[in-house]
């Protein structure tokens, strides 16, 4: 994998480099991780479920809300607690949006469609959705081969967030197993060893921007 800048811009981007990339990241994933990978979001689906009174849609979606730069354990205890009735501190714009899935709204229409917390709200409502992928920090610097620290990546931008969805996709697709669980399983091995460089494949996902 070659290094890059980030984020590559849209019309210089190789898909088939990505998704190379990604299926290179399952390779380095151990039987272990793949079988969490396997499970994480059914679990979470489980969580869910329980705290929302056996509401998944709705304890979903309200975790997805207070999702955002927040670590899993801070996520679930927030949502926790609101689910419960208590006060929570996040943002405004946070708590807005789970308030509106806690009264009733949609989660599909809340959250930022075909954005990350949609996507994660849909793969903790339904674990077997085939077409819902997280592209966080850690999904798209294993695509791109970099770590890529604080730099800006631009998964804000509908049309970069479905060119690494559609790289896991297909990804995905080639190995016989959900988006969801190839996202998971390369995540938890992309985390657990951040001191792992990305593997020496030197595989652009740079184009010829013309």
């Amino acid at each position: 994998m070659t290094p890059l800048t980030a984020p590559v811009p849209l019309r210089a981007a190789k898909p088939d480099a990505l998704v190379a990339n990604v299926l290179d990241a399952w390779d380095g994933t151990s039987e272990d991780q793949r079988a969490r990978g396997a499970q994480w979001y059914r679990v979470a689906n489980q969580l869910a479920r329980q705290m929302a009174g056996g509401d998944a849609r709705t304890g979903a979606g309200v975790i997805a809300a207070l999702s955002a730069q927040a670590s899993w354990e801070r996520n679930t205890r927030d949502a926790a607690a609101l689910l419960a009735g208590r006060p929570v501190l996040n943002t405004r714009e946070r708590l807005a949006k789970a308030h509106r899935i806690l009264a009733g709204e949609d989660p599909d229409d809340v959250l930022p469609r075909g954005l990350k917390t949609w996507h994660f709200y849909r793969c903790i409502a339904d674990p077997d959705d085939a077409a819902a992928v997280v592209i966080d920090r850690h999904a798209h610097d294993l695509a791109v081969g970099r770590r890529l620290g604080t730099a800006y990546r631009g998964l804000g931008y509908r049309p970069r967030y479905d060119l690494f969805a559609g790289a896991y996709r297909a990804a995905a697709g080639q190995l016989g197993v959900l988006p969801s669980t190839l996202q998971a399983a390369t995540w938890l091995a992309w985390t657990e060893d951040p001191r792992r460089p990305a593997r020496p494949h030197h595989r652009s996902t740079e184009g010829d921007a013309a």
